[in-house]
């Protein structure tokens, strides 16, 4: 089946996503990932300048560039660009800096979501983003929105980056959620919002084990026998 997970930013939709398909046995397709892949490639061309994106490199680069999620021999998904591993270049700074830029894009996540939707084809995949339920595949199987209280996610974020050395305000992180998630709701293309049929879950005060028995007591009744 496909089980699409949808949700605010900070809630743990992609670790939570990683651990449904290891614990099944499923493809994880990071959909913040391939969008990284194409900025990434959007760079090395010089499609991205002071002065925007170049749509003629932009739109060759769409239609030239093969992504895969590959289960790795940890067991874990992991994605391939043309061919090549490509987990660690699209984490570089320089991605993180410009994918904004190039997610926003209509053309661009109009082709993504094909690719997306032809990746889901066989089934047998967990994908989380913000409009997988709704726009993606508004037919899977199991659709969850995942969410938690700003400040608990302010937290979590916080605490994160005090662990990593960095200095940074609560207030701001909080600040900053709160912004995000007005922005996710009222963007023009493909808003964040819940599918009429997605199951809510609120992990605010859940651990990842609660979360996995909250998913797998649901799951169970969508699974073949055995």
């Amino acid at each position: 089946m496909i089980i699409a997970i949808d949700g605010f930013s900070g809630s743990g939709k992609s670790s939570f996503a990683r651990a449904i398909a290891e614990r099944l046995g499923y493809i994880f397709i990071d959909t913040g990932a391939m969008y990284r892949a194409v900025t990434l490639r959007a760079l090395e061309a010089g499609a991205i300048g002071n002065n925007g994106v170049d749509g003629e490199k932009l739109e060759r680069i769409l239609d030239n560039i093969r992504l895969e999620f590959r289960v790795g021999a940890n067991g874990r998904s992991e994605l391939y660009i043309d061919g090549r591993r490509a987990d660690e270049r699209i984490r570089s700074i320089e991605v993180s800096d410009a994918v904004s830029r190039v997610a926003a894009l209509p053309e661009v996540r109009r082709r993504l979501v094909a690719m997306q939707q032809e990746m889901g084809g066989a089934r047998g995949v967990v994908m989380d983003g913000r409009d997988i339920g709704t726009t993606v595949f508004p037919d899977a199987e199991l659709k969850i929105f995942l969410t938690a209280d700003p400040s608990v996610r302010a937290a979590r974020r916080y605490e994160e980056l005090r662990a990593a050395g960095v200095d940074v305000s609560l207030a701001e992180i909080e600040r900053d959620i709160r912004e995000r998630d007005a922005a996710d709701q009222q963007r023009a293309v493909s808003p964040l919002r819940r599918a009429d049929d997605a199951i809510v879950l609120d992990n605010s005060h859940m651990t990842p084990q609660e979360q996995m028995e909250w998913v797998m007591a649901r799951a169970r009744g969508l699974l073949p026998a055995g």
